[in-house]
């Protein structure tokens, strides 16, 4: 039996309420079929959703998990870091309650431990979703271990061997780390140890401002940390559209982080007292670069994420595959025909929700000859900061490179009562449409819910209904969804030419 080797709390009795689901110390693999339709290697989301949609066909199934079941969401993404999240905007609402709501004061300092410890605690009520024990209840095989392709149809773990006719890998990514001179000296976190924290760190580095990066440096911030977030580029959240971006690093900056962009020459070291150095040049506000030296006691180093290729025998398999992952076609399958791949090991769109999808279709596209293709998906994401970030579908400067002509829709928070009620009114909703159509083809929202709001764009566009027909849905008020419908609106005004302008002029002339 492997352990498992993602770190957790010892003496925490969630974690091992955790480790009891998802990889039970005493597990004990079973006697394998002579042969499983499906066998699944990993036990991430894709992996889960994988192998419980083969069962529930009535396929017979095998899962292979060689650390955790769940994943990078459940143990140290998604699921941990959510929880941290919401603990630090509670925090920050109640330091800030008496100003914007006139509610009791509050002072002093929170309590980090217990803090954490809750987001365990409920990171081991969601794991029961994805134990062994549940699994093995849907009628599927569960090994633990390492699994190792042997041959085209057949795969090895713990010394047994699986025979199939069809396999999905799904086996995921983890943080890669990026070539900074000195990384190797110091010990950094990154998300697979951030999360086992106990106590908060006084002062945090943070190299990379992308999603994690800018979430985890904003609720340390909140949390009582001195945060330090670091970005090569000049400016944080690089894929998203540059004034989206500007709302949140306001808001970063306002929660007392320190951001530098265009970060260059940067140098790790450790220092005396046990925490590290960080020396580099940056932008700190807009203007000419300094020199900059800094102390942290602890550093995450977010940049980046490494496909999961290694040690699975893949060559064996005659699949192919580069340092971008496991190389696929539109229907998810590798150069083995027996054989697809799903989720972040497969696919530049590494969010959970795009791993359940795309597992979706591997199982249609294995067991019954489906010719469903991934590019016909509608993927939208979301930046979990406060405002959140969300988009779907095309940006501006993908449309302008093919040539796609866009009519815009940009409805402010600020126009919203709710948002206005809620003291929630920065932020925006731009909506994309096909230049003279009823055909939307992307949207970003800033927003404090901007996550829940983009999901009623991407039902939209997965289904082929407009503006037209989102102005026209009754959206109860008053509600942050309102600004959608305030979209819908905004186009449906365009549709008022001034010919017809002239022609109901004239019709009420004519009924005066």
């Amino acid at each position: 039996m492997s352990e498992p080797h993602t770190p957790v709390v010892a003496d925490s009795p969630n974690d091992q309420a955790l480790i009891a689901n998802v990889h039970p110390p005493d597990w004990v693999n079973p006697e394998p079929a002579e042969r499983y339709h499906l066998v699944v290697v990993g036990a991430g989301t894709a992996g889960l959703v994988s192998a419980a949609g083969a069962a529930g066909l009535g396929a017979r199934v095998a899962l292979v998990e060689r650390n955790l079941m769940g994943g990078d969401c459940l143990n140290v993404g998604c699921v941990p870091s959510k929880g941290v999240i919401r603990a630090a905007r509670a925090w920050h609402d109640a330091r800030t309650a008496r100003e914007r709501f006139g509610g009791p004061a509050a002072s002093g300092a929170g309590d980090f431990a217990a803090a954490m410890e809750r987001m365990r605690r409920l990171r081991a009520g969601i794991s029961r979703h994805d134990s062994v024990e549940r699994f093995t209840g849907l009628g599927i095989d569960v090994f633990l271990g390492n699994g190792t392709f042997v041959a085209s149809d057949a795969l090895e773990v713990g010394g047994r061997r699986l025979h199939f006719r069809r396999a999905i890998v799904a086996t995921g990514a983890r943080a890669a780390a990026p070539p900074i001179p000195g990384l190797d000296t110091v010990d950094h976190l990154t998300n697979e140890t951030l999360f086992n924290l106990t106590a908060a760190p006084g002062s945090l580095g943070v190299i990379g401002a992308g999603p994690i990066g800018c979430e985890m440096a904003q609720s340390f911030a909140r949390l009582g940390s001195e945060v330090h977030l670091i970005e090569a580029m000049d400016r944080i959240l690089t894929v998203e559209e540059e004034d989206a971006a500007a709302l949140v690093r306001r808001q970063l900056l306002a929660d007392g982080v320190k951001i530098y962009c265009c970060g260059k020459n940067t140098r790790l070291a450790p220092a005396r007292d046990g925490g590290i150095r960080i020396a580099l040049d940056a932008d700190l506000v807009h203007g000419d670069q300094q020199h900059f030296d800094l102390a942290v006691d602890r550093l995450l180093v977010s940049v980046g994420r490494k496909p999961n290729t290694e040690g699975l025998g893949l060559e064996a398999a005659g699949v192919e595959y580069s340092r971008h992952g496991v190389t696929v076609d539109d229907r998810l399958r590798t150069s083995n025909r027996r054989i697809f791949a799903v989720g972040d090991v497969a696919s530049r769109y590494k969010f959970t929700h795009a791993a359940d999808a795309l597992a979706r279709i591997a199982i249609q596209n294995a067991l019954f000859f489906g010719r469903k293709k991934a590019s016909d998906l509608v993927i939208p994401w979301c930046t979990y900061t406060s405002p959140e970030l969300a988009h779907v579908g095309i940006y501006p400067r993908e449309a302008a490179a093919k040539g796609i002509e866009l009519d815009t829709f940009e409805i402010p928070m600020s126009g919203v009562d709710r948002a206005i009620l809620d003291g929630a009114d920065e932020g925006f909703l731009r909506v994309y449409a096909r230049r003279g159509k009823d055909e939307i083809l992307g949207a970003t929202a800033v927003a404090e819910h901007a996550g829940d709001l983009i999901g009623e764009i991407s039902l939209a566009m997965s289904n082929g209904v407009g503006l037209g027909g989102i102005g026209a849905t009754i959206h109860p008020y008053p509600t942050q969804a309102e600004v959608i419908k305030k979209a819908g609106d905004a186009w449906s005004r365009t549709r008022l030419t001034p010919k017809a302008k002239k022609l109901f002029a004239l019709f009420f002339r004519l009924f005066r």
